[in-house]
């Protein structure tokens, strides 16, 4: 009898050795699992070079497309639909709250594509684009009927069948228009989201379980204007050639929300100033706003 009872509690205390190793090493694995996730293996300057033509559009939906494809064939997929574990509101929540950023600032970048850069006045809104922005605006929590990975799916088809119409004889696509108070609208927009960004970040969170929840959304923001930013670039890289201020603010912008985006602390805190432990969030904030400073800048030199 002894020897059974020395057997359970060796069998006991080495369950609890392993509970805790999971509960200590579990962060430490997402933590570093989430920082590889955070690097965009798409390069625009790769895909598109200054030195080769392009079609206007191509770069800004080759970009989108990246971008969704990426958060939907990562390791763990689309998280805001998963298990409730796994979801945006309990735990394991990092990347979950960062996906619904990153789609939010991917739906309001794909509207002003269809609205604004491919369309003028008059002009029939590009089919294409307008199929992609309704896939792209499903319930992104939504797990069947239809699925949110279904219908961002369907909506990268729809890119990828915009890019193919603008290599057709004749074109059936509309490419971007190259007119810079279009180009004004899609700063609007970002300037819009990155001041939603701004407002959650800088006031005190309602609770504890708010402090990450914001930063991670934030930060999906400013994944996505990051490498549209870049794209944007490519798109109007002769406008910026003959505007070298313009041009030295759109790597401004960029670098600064590129830091944002890649900003992985192991916990979250949020810090007093004259505190001993870091506010990352006023962290973030600080890339966030340098960055929409700056595209205010842009905007006025592009109203000249």
């Amino acid at each position: 009898m002894a020897e059974t009872g020395n057997k359970a509690r060796g069998w006991l205390t080495a369950a609890i050795v392993i509970i805790l190793l999971v509960i200590v090493s579990g962060p430490v694995v997402l933590h570093i699992g989430q920082r590889r996730h955070n690097i965009l293996p798409f390069d625009v300057a790769t895909e598109f070079p200054a030195d080769k033509p392009m079609i206007g559009g191509e770069a800004f939906a080759s970009t989108v497309i990246a971008l969704m494809e990426h958060e939907l064939n990562g390791l763990t997929g689309w998280r805001p639909n998963d298990f409730v574990l796994w979801g945006p509101h309990l735990w394991a929540d990092n990347n979950s709250n960062r996906q619904l950023g990153i789609i939010q600032a991917i739906r309001e970048s794909v509207r002003v594509f269809k609205d604004h850069l491919t369309k003028v006045s008059s002009d029939q809104f590009d089919p294409n684009l307008v199929a992609a922005d309704l896939a792209f605006r499903n319930d992104a929590e939504k797990l069947w009927l239809p699925s949110a990975e279904g219908k961002f799916r369907e909506g990268i088809r729809y890119l990828h069948a915009y890019k193919d119409g603008l290599r057709t004889t004749p074109p059936t696509s509309r490419p971007i228009n190259q007119r810079n108070m279009e180009l004004i609208r899609l700063f609007q927009a970002w300037g819009d989201l990155l001041g939603d960004a701004h407002a959650r970040l800088y006031k005190e969170p309602e609770s504890a379980w708010d402090v990450d929840d914001d930063f991670y959304h934030a930060q999906g923001f400013a994944h996505v204007i990051h490498h549209l930013v870049l794209a944007v670039g490519r798109e109007y890289q002769h406008e910026f050639d003959t505007k070298p201020v313009v041009g030295t603010l759109f790597r401004e912008v960029a670098d600064a929300l590129g830091k944002a985006a890649t900003l992985k602390p192991l916990i979250v805190f949020n810090g007093q100033p004259d505190g001993l432990f870091a506010n990352h969030r006023r962290n973030l904030d600080a890339y966030i706003t340098e960055a929409r400073q700056k595209m205010y800048s842009i905007r006025e030199e592009l109203e000249k």
